[in-house]
């Protein structure tokens, strides 16, 4: 999609209140392929007084209306498919396959869940001499990353929608271009001016302008701890909701009696995956002493083979910051058994797939979210021993657990403080709520959680 030099706001595309701008760089050439409004606090104060006027008609507008409009978006996603995943592969680098497939076709499936969600879920319930009524919280302050620009999107403005809220959405600055393909989306699928709206900028400018507006009632954010830290408190000091989707340092859990060829294959190509940037990436592997010489062997060998599979990182910074972490990686002790920090392409952001072995759990990158292609190889002696090592970090966003026998796996994964746990390679479902434990998160996205967390409860008695 061609850049817009324009912000959508109140059902139209109209120039930023300032002059500045950002660069939107191909991480694997390192070329300018567009430029976008940075948006500023008097742009996000347009935006927000677009959704309070337009909230009033969209939360009485009746449930099924707002699942037609859901259902028009995803036939739009559907029609702009290949558009789409060839933004975010100029934005991001992602494979154009792995765009179409996932970046694209994950959110096309999560829209249409909110759209049938918003047909038949049940608003409202008798309890007793009550009637409990579940209602819109009001105007959103959506703040997106740019790992997965148009799922971190659906995944908050879908279910939004569907509850009957209004939107005003801040995507993250290195990928603004799959935003402004998404807000031309919903314009085409009908949605009444107002009801969302686009603010390209800065995070500590736009963003935080968002989440200080007093007329925002709930601000949804998802990217690192320390950000979420921040956007916590000042929504507490305002008395408003956040839900927080934050940072990950996920165990993948190989009990002995596990296929081992298939779990660390399974597990590396998780790693290895949206090239490690992935807050719910498997990036411990843990694995049990009798097994540990044979699955360091197995994950380096099958690292090797992602070398020209896997796309670039987002920009010079974030590939900077993970070389980082893989030298210190070294230098604390760690062995190095595949890739490095050798620069396996002459232009763009690349990392090379990267193993380690003999990591203790102690060690900076057993215990720091990397955001790239790093994978560390731990071994534990017996259950209890890696039970302590998986939930030995400050996050608890995801996990896996492998063994021959499915229960022995679901009897470990009910002891790991997770929010979402694969058993033996589990598969994706967009109805199932995603959301962390500990330093990880609040509140959930996906499925009827996902709903909940923009409703509110009012309860009438008779």
């Amino acid at each position: 999609m061609k850049a817009q030099q324009a912000l959508y706001i109140d059902g139209v595309w109209r120039p930023a209140a300032g002059p500045d701008s950002i660069e939107v760089v191909n991480p694997a050439d390192e070329q300018v392929i567009g430029r976008v409004p940075a948006g500023n606090a008097e742009d996000v104060d347009h935006a927000v007084r677009a959704a309070r006027a337009a909230l009033a008609v969209w939360s009485a507008t009746p449930p099924a209306e707002r699942a037609a409009r859901l259902t028009a978006l995803r036939d739009v996603l559907v029609a702009r498919k290949e558009e789409i995943a060839g933004t975010i592969t100029a934005e991001l680098g992602a494979p154009p396959a792995f765009a179409q497939a996932v970046h694209v076709g994950a959110p096309i499936a999560v829209a249409g869940s909110y759209a049938e969600l918003a047909a038949a879920f049940a608003f409202e319930e008798k309890v007793g001499n009550s009637v409990v009524h579940l209602e819109p919280i009001g105007v959103v302050g959506a703040i997106t990353p740019w790992n997965y620009p148009l799922h971190q999107v659906v995944a908050k403005v879908a279910p939004a929608l569907a509850a009957g809220c209004t939107v005003v959405l801040k995507p993250a600055e290195d990928t603004p271009l799959t935003a402004q393909a998404f807000a031309a989306a919903v314009h085409e699928a009908g949605f009444p001016a107002g009801v969302f709206n686009l603010v390209t900028g800065l995070g500590p400018v736009a963003g935080q302008a968002l989440a200080e507006h007093p007329d925002v009632d709930l601000v949804s954010f998802t990217g690192s701890t320390a950000v979420g830290r921040r956007i916590g408190a000042t929504a507490g000091a305002h008395v408003k909701k956040a839900a927080l989707e934050l940072g990950g340092k996920s165990a993948n859990v190989i009990l002995p009696s596990a296929d081992l060829a298939k779990a660390v294959n399974v597990g590396v190509a998780n790693v290895m995956s949206n090239s490690g940037q992935a807050c719910n990436a498997w990036t411990r592997m843990l694995v049990h002493t009798s097994q540990y010489d044979r699955a360091v062997e197995l994950a380096a060998a099958a690292a090797a083979k992602y070398g020209d599979r896997i796309g670039p990182l987002v920009n010079a910074a974030q590939r900077d910051r993970v070389r980082g972490y893989i030298a210190q990686g070294v230098a604390e002790g760690a062995r190095l058994v595949a890739g490095g920090t050798d620069t396996p392409h002459e232009r763009g952001h690349y990392v090379s797939p990267t193993v380690f072995a003999d990591v203790t759990p102690t060690m900076t990158i057993a215990q720091e979210e990397i955001f790239g292609p790093v994978l560390s190889v731990l071994r534990y002696e017996d259950e209890d021993d890696a039970l302590r090592i998986a939930n030995g970090t400050v996050y608890g966003l995801a996990g896996a657990v492998w063994a021959g026998d499915e229960s022995e796996a679901v009897a470990f994964a009910r002891r790991m403080d997770a929010g979402q746990i694969d058993i033996n390679g589990g598969r994706f479902n967009p109805l199932a709520p995603f959301g962390g434990y500990k330093q990880s998160g609040v509140g959930r996205e996906l499925g009827v959680h996902g709903l909940t967390e923009y409703l509110q409860t009012k309860s009438l008695q008779f």
